[in-house]
């Protein structure tokens, strides 16, 4: 199979090629290419990055957000996690798209994992999962793409997909309504291949399995310009990331000098929606007040700072902080 190579390790511009490729690649047989991002967490088309995702701590460990164009759920991704992508024309999809796993997964047990297709969207290795993959169709062409873990840092993965305090971290004050992710018992591959010092020499080992003797496909400068337009534009943008994210209903209390304050909002595409406070706190001014103040705000720690800055906080509720009730809402 013919292949391409993707140096790149930005999640947007490397969703951006995703989506090039299945749209406007120029295709008379399959190409697939292996890939890598920096630390990031990649969230399914469908999904509320909301409820998925750990924003905070992405936000304080650097870690990028980013949406497909597939659906299914969210991964986290290092540089010790390898991805893959096939692109195809589907003329049958029920043959193409499964064929185009068996193909990495029999590549897998070339290298000599015992890799197995579940029946959902996973590769597991001895029941675990080692690989989520998902597919979208364009008009007659099929995209499939996976993930494929093979050093990554689980206890990071485990933070950047627990939301504080909701429902899908198992329990708390906080309740998020969305599409939430499946989370299995996950597995890094490294064990499994103790012949290879190191990812690259998995992925050298990869690309010559599934290249064969097929030559590189390569992209020329306005192709290449093409994506990053494509990247610019739409994958790193707000709106797509977390614009996109459906409705979604938190409730959190905290306490303060003042007493307990408790807040319940609603984020629809990424803006608060409704806000009211209730609680046993004390304070001198009707705190609807202030929660008319934040509708519309985007729901974002510098702009619900930025909201409160004009207005005495402790007017509604004794001794508080803007820190403090900013915190409040993004659990810090």
């Amino acid at each position: 199979m013919r292949y391409l190579t993707n140096p790149c390790t930005d999640p947007h511009r490397n969703m951006a090629f995703d989506e090039f490729c299945l749209e406007q690649l120029p295709l008379e047989e399959p190409v697939f290419y292996l890939w890598r991002n920096r630390p990031s967490v990649i969230i399914g088309l469908n999904q509320n990055a909301y409820g998925e995702v750990n924003l905070p701590f992405l936000e304080e460990k650097g870690i990028i957000l980013a949406r497909r164009v597939t659906g299914g759920g969210a991964v986290y991704h290092d540089l010790q996690n390898l991805n893959y992508t096939i692109v195809g024309r589907s003329g049958d999809l029920e043959r193409d798209y499964p064929g185009y796993l068996h193909l990495f997964c029999d590549a897998l047990r070339q290298l000599g994992v015992p890799a197995l297709l579940s029946g959902r969207n996973d590769i597991l290795v001895d029941g675990c999962k080692v690989s989520g993959y998902a597919k979208r169709v364009w008009h007659d062409r099929l995209m499939v793409h996976g993930t494929l873990m093979y050093d990554v840092d689980l206890d990071t993965l485990t933070q950047a997909l627990s939301v504080p305090g909701s429902k899908y971290a198992g329990g708390g004050r906080t309740e998020a309504s969305g599409i939430a992710s499946v989370h299995a018992r996950v597995a890094n591959l490294k064990d499994f291949l103790p012949q290879f010092a190191s990812l690259d020499e998995v992925q050298a080992a990869l690309q010559d399995i599934l290249a064969a003797s097929d030559s590189e496909y390569c992209l020329d400068e306005a192709q290449q310009a093409e994506i990053d337009r494509i990247a610019r534009e739409k994958f790193a943008t707000r709106e797509w990331n977390l614009g996109r994210s459906p409705l979604t209903t938190f409730r959190r209390s905290g306490r303060f000098s003042c007493g307990t304050v408790e807040v319940s909002f609603t984020v629809t595409r990424g803006v608060l929606t409704e806000v009211e406070f209730g609680g046993d706190f004390l304070g001198n001014q009707p705190a609807d007040e202030l929660a008319a103040v934040l509708k519309g705000c985007p729901y974002e720690p510098d702009a619900l700072a930025a909201r409160l800055a004009p207005h005495n906080i402790s007017r509604y509720f004794d001794g508080l902080t803007d820190g403090e009730l900013t915190g409040l809402f993004f659990h810090q």
